[in-house]
């Protein structure tokens, strides 16, 4: 996620809670992944390469809105994997390089 318009930023060490506050909502179109959108507000649990419980962001497929609530990148596979899944257990993997290019901000 591009951090270019983040106002507030908060962690708290002992749960690996972490909240972000921006200006607005802001929509970003990479390569491979298509469009995402990140809420004025995102907050998310870390763990070991994850990301539990995340709200806020939001990334289109076939024209529906999907809702991310677990990120999670596998190190042990060759090349490495990213895997998005939703509240509803819908998953989807691409390689981690995706997520590496330059995204481009959508108005």
């Amino acid at each position: 996620m591009p951090l270019n318009h983040l106002n507030e930023f908060g962690y708290k060490k002992t749960t690996r809670f972490i909240g972000l506050k921006q200006e607005n909502t802001f929509k970003y179109l990479f390569k491979e992944l298509g469009l995402n959108s990140y809420g004025a507000e995102i907050t998310m649990l870390t763990g070991e390469c994850q990301l539990k419980r995340l709200t806020g962001v939001k990334s289109k497929e076939m024209m529906i809105w999907i809702t991310l609530f677990n990120v999670f990148v596998d190190d042990t596979k060759v090349p490495r994997k990213i895997y998005y899944a939703n509240l509803m257990g819908l998953s989807q993997s691409y390689p981690a390089t995706t997520i590496e290019d330059e995204p481009k901000e959508m108005k």
